[in-house]
């Protein structure tokens, strides 16, 4: 190519990305359980070839399960090393009526594999005719993205769904897979501002709460992690999954948090004086 811009040496080899594809034919739906309703998905890996630029990124995202279903919360920050690429992303992606997942880690990445799992459950429920259970949703998403072991894919997952009818809640937990590793429980958070989130949610989850309360904690937590976490930060998005579906609760500026616990610090301060 006779172009003075382009220079052969700098040229990208394709050859060794695609021979990590698989083949079209391997990724196969057969049979799965319908039990859990919050799970999560996580495959970080890296390339043997190296990138012309760090993909250096952070978030906080959260979900956890209530007795009024599963509630899922993330900032809207996107970041690209040292720089803010987005500051009103969005980090919490609907899957179906009933299923919904946050995302940490490429921004490009969650949002390619989001799209193909939700293809492939629409495939599922229309083959079978009733929706995959959120396991299997996240069963089938760690064997999709398996074939790409040892690529610079990455991608984690919280799946945060609703398998019980109108009447009954079914049963509720959480399955994380990282690294061909499972891990079960109730109570999950994603992200580089992760360790701040833990904090405010191991003392105020409990199964009693209220949506709105539940709301208020989640939205907490994520305002504490972005005080302290220079990646995530902006807004911060909540979702709930119940049995009528996912409902999306308004997006709210982190400041408005903020002048929330300066009036709480200021009342503690009153009430110290009296």
């Amino acid at each position: 190519i006779n172009h003075p811009l382009y220079v052969q040496k700098e040229m990208i080899n394709t050859a060794n990305y695609l021979k990590h594809l698989p083949p079209s034919s391997s990724f196969v739906c057969r049979r799965w359980k319908s039990e859990l309703c919050l799970s999560g998905v996580s495959q970080l890996h890296v390339c043997p070839v190296p990138l012309p630029f760090p993909l250096s990124h952070g978030t906080t995202t959260l979900a956890f399960m209530f007795q009024g279903g599963v509630l899922a919360a993330a900032d809207t920050r996107s970041s690209c090393s040292g720089l803010v690429a987005c500051p009103a992303s969005q980090k919490i992606l609907p899957i179906h009526s009933h299923l919904v997942g946050t995302t940490s880690g490429t921004s490009a990445d969650c949002a390619l594999w989001k799209r193909i799992l939700s293809r492939e459950l629409r495939l599922y429920q229309l083959r079978h005719g009733r929706r995959l259970s959120t396991s299997g949703a996240a069963k089938l998403l760690s064997h999709m993205l398996h074939p790409f072991k040892g690529t610079e894919l990455c991608v984690a997952a919280t799946l945060c769904g609703w398998d019980g009818g109108e009447s009954d809640p079914g049963d509720c937990t959480e399955t994380t897979k990282k690294l061909e590793k499972s891990t079960s429980g109730t109570l999950f958070s994603v992200g580089s501002g992760s360790p701040y989130a833990y904090s405010i949610l191991d003392q105020g989850v409990k199964w009693e709460l209220t949506v709105d309360e539940a709301t208020s904690i989640a939205r907490e937590a994520v305002y504490r992690a972005t005080r302290r976490d220079a990646y995530s930060g902006n807004h911060v998005d909540v979702y709930h999954v119940s049995s009528k579906g996912w409902t999306r609760r308004n997006r709210e500026d982190l400041k408005e948090e903020y002048y929330r616990e300066k009036e709480r610090q200021e009342r503690r301060m009153r009430q110290d004086v009296t």
